[in-house]
């Protein structure tokens, strides 16, 4: 099925517009800014306290490990995977997968928001590292809102505007993932919990 780019591009400039009517803050210069910025620091931090997290921080920096091109993107991507493991959240509320044969309302069902990632159908299983991801979906309620992204960190980038433009309360599980997106990568608040403090100090420090 052939991607309308015209209206991807659409929905992520509103998205990208209205975060900024709200905040004064540029949505897309600052989180990518801040992205490319903190990624390296980030995936240093993980590599000393893999340990620490068991399989799942691990698992995360092995398939980084086996990437051999567009590894930035692949670092960044981790990097932002990596945060729900690293504030001990459930990664899976927020990051899931599914082939693209197999993009129905049961991979969807329980998900407050989250973002979902397309696999091709090329007999891999829905994994990221042995399949190529066809496109992001950014999920909220339960439904699909914004397809057809290029990227994980575009997709998390809307996904986080979306929040400021509908209104909506972080997911209990997920508010430390979403505190350091909001207070660490958009800048837009000073006041970090001791959890979000102790990740951005650590992490300045690489």
């Amino acid at each position: 099925m052939a991607v309308d780019v015209g209206r991807v591009q659409q929905c992520i400039n509103l998205v990208y517009l209205e975060f900024y009517r709200i905040t004064g803050v540029p949505l897309k210069d600052t989180f990518f800014s801040s992205l490319d910025e903190y990624a390296p620091k980030i995936i240093k931090l993980y590599r000393s306290r893999s340990g620490a997290f068991g399989e799942d921080l691990k698992s995360l920096l092995d398939k980084l490990d086996q990437k051999t091109t567009n590894v930035v993107l692949h670092r960044k991507t981790t990097a932002l995977q990596g945060l729900p493991v690293f504030m001990r959240e459930n990664t899976n509320s927020l990051f899931k997968s599914c082939l693209d044969t197999d993009v129905e309302d049961s991979n969807l069902r329980g998900t407050q928001m989250g973002i979902l990632s397309v696999i091709e159908d090329d007999g891999a299983t829905a994994d990221t590292v042995n399949g190529n991801v066809r496109c992001f979906s950014v999920i909220i309620e339960e439904h699909i809102v914004v397809d057809d992204l290029p990227d994980l960190p575009t997709a998390l980038a809307l996904l986080f505007g979306l929040i400021y433009a509908l209104n909506l309360k972080y997911p209990d599980e997920l508010k430390y993932t979403f505190e350091t997106l909001q207070k660490v990568f958009m800048h837009l608040d000073t006041n970090l919990s001791a959890r979000v403090l102790s990740f951005r100090n650590k992490m300045l420090r690489m």
